[in-house]
C-alpha cells in the first residue's frame, strides 16, 4: 500500500513540475518510391526542434547478406548517430534501403560477387534509395536540401560515394566511414579476396572519374574489412580520377574499426566537425549532447522489430504525388514525454551484439544459405 501510495506521489510531482524543453524532434516516416511498393522505405528524421529549415544529413547504414539481419535492422540503430548531426544543426534522416528493415524490396548487395561492374551496379541501386529520400525531403517546411551532406557507413559508405557521381542539386558534401563492399572480413587463406578487393579498387576508380565533390574518408587502423593498405589504394583509384576525398586513418578502435561509426561516437565527431569546419557546413553552436538512450532501448529485442516499425495508418507518406496519404501526427503530452524520458534513463544500454543487429555491421551467419554466401556484405 505504500509503494502504491508513494508511486502516486512521484507521479504527481512530475505532473506538477514544468515540462521539460525538448531539443530535438524526432519523426518516423515512410519514404515514397516506386520501387519499394505502396509501403515505401522505412525511415527516421530527427532534427533540432527550432522552427527553421535545417540542411539535411542523410545516413545510410550498412550492408548485411543475413536475410535475418537486414530483417531485424531499424532506424533506430543510427539513433545516436542522427543525434550528433542534429546538434550540428543538420535534419538528420535516417533511411533504411530497399529489403532493410521494413524497406520492401530487393537489396542491392545481392548480385553475385565481385567484379567493379558489380559493386557499381550495387552502388547505384543503392544511390537510387538515397535519391528517393532526398526528393521527399524538398517538399518539407523544415528541411532543406540546400548544404545538404550524405553520411554513410561500409555499404552505406558506398552508396554515398555513388551518389555524388552525378549529384543531386544542393549536396555539398559527403562522409563515408570504412565505405567499399566485400564479401566478409580479410581472409589471407581466401584466394577470393585478393580478387575482390582489385574489384573494388577499379570500382572506386570508376567512381573518382565522375565525382567532385568534397569528401571525407574514415578507416579505422584495425577495421576487419577494409586494413590501412586496401583502404590507401581505394583513395589512390579515387582521386587519381579526378575524385575528392580526404582520407583520415583513424587509430584502431575496441576489437574491430569497422565499428567506429556504429558505437564510437565518443570519437569520430572531432574528425567530422573539423571537416565541416574546413567546408563551412554546419553550425559551430553545438546543442547539448542527449544522454537519454534511445527509444529502441526500453524496447525488448525480440518484439522490436514489431514495435519499431512504423504502421502504415499512423505515418507519414512523403514524395511526388503522395499527398493524399498525408496525415497530421499528434505528439504525447510533456508528462508522458517526461515519463518516457525517465524510463530511458534507467534502462542500460545494449550490449555490442545487439548493436550489430541494429546497425547491420556484422558478418553474415555460417547457417546462410549459397546464394546469401555469394553476396556482397560488410
Amino acid at each position: 500500500m505504500k509503494r502504491f501510495a508513494l508511486s502516486w506521489i512521484l507521479a504527481a510531482a512530475i505532473m506538477a513540475q514544468p515540462a521539460m524543453a525538448d531539443e530535438f524532434h524526432r519523426e518516423e516516416l515512410r519514404i515514397a518510391m516506386a520501387a519499394a511498393g505502396p509501403a515505401g522505405l522505412e525511415a527516421l528524421l530527427i532534427r533540432p526542434s527550432g522552427a527553421q529549415r535545417y540542411p539535411l544529413a542523410l545516413i545510410s547504414h550498412g550492408a548485411s547478406s543475413d536475410a535475418q539481419v537486414r530483417q531485424e535492422m531499424s532506424p533506430y540503430g543510427f539513433y545516436r548517430q542522427a543525434i550528433e548531426f542534429a546538434r550540428r544543426g543538420f535534419a538528420a534522416l535516417v533511411v533504411m534501403r530497399r529489403g532493410y528493415g521494413g524497406s520492401p524490396g530487393s537489396y542491392a548487395e545481392g548480385y553475385s560477387c565481385c567484379e567493379a561492374g558489380t559493386y557499381l551496379r550495387a552502388a547505384k541501386d543503392s544511390a537510387d534509395d538515397l535519391r528517393a529520400a532526398i526528393a521527399a525531403m524538398k517538399s518539407r517546411n523544415d528541411v532543406t536540401t540546400q548544404g545538404m551532406i550524405a553520411v554513410g557507413v561500409s555499404g552505406g559508405g558506398l552508396a554515398s560515394i555513388a551518389l555524388t557521381m552525378n549529384p543531386p542539386p544542393g549536396l555539398a558534401a559527403a562522409i563515408s566511414f570504412a565505405g567499399g563492399l566485400l564479401r566478409a572480413k580479410r581472409a589471407a587463406d581466401d584466394p577470393r579476396s585478393a580478387g575482390d578487393e582489385a574489384g573494388l579498387v577499379e570500382a572506386f576508380r570508376t567512381l573518382g572519374a565522375a565525382s567532385r565533390a568534397p569528401m571525407l574518408w574514415v578507416y579505422a587502423a584495425n577495421d576487419s574489412y577494409f586494413r590501412p593498405d586496401l583502404a590507401h589504394k581505394l583513395v589512390a583509384a579515387f582521386t587519381t580520377e579526378g575524385g575528392r576525398a580526404k582520407l583520415i586513418d583513424a587509430p584502431s578502435f575496441g576489437n574491430d574499426g569497422h565499428l567506429l561509426f556504429s558505437a564510437g561516437t565518443a570519437m569520430w565527431p572531432k574528425m567530422v566537425d573539423d571537416f565541416l569546419r574546413e567546408q563551412n557546413l554546419g553550425t559551430r553552436d553545438l546543442l547539448p549532447p542527449r544522454k537519454a538512450a534511445p527509444p529502441s532501448r526500453i524496447i525488448s529485442p525480440r518484439v522490436r522489430t514489431r514495435c519499431l516499425r512504423p504502421r502504415p495508418a499512423a505515418l507519414t507518406v512523403i514524395g511526388p504525388g503522395r499527398d493524399r496519404f498525408r496525415r497530421p501526427r499528434t505528439r504525447p503530452s510533456p508528462v508522458v514525454r517526461k515519463l518516457r524520458r525517465i524510463a530511458r534513463s534507467m534502462r542500460s544500454t545494449t550490449s555490442l551484439p545487439e548493436r550489430k543487429r541494429q546497425t547491420g555491421d556484422e558478418a553474415p551467419s555460417r547457417a546462410s544459405d549459397s546464394r546469401e554466401k555469394r553476396s556482397c556484405f560488410c
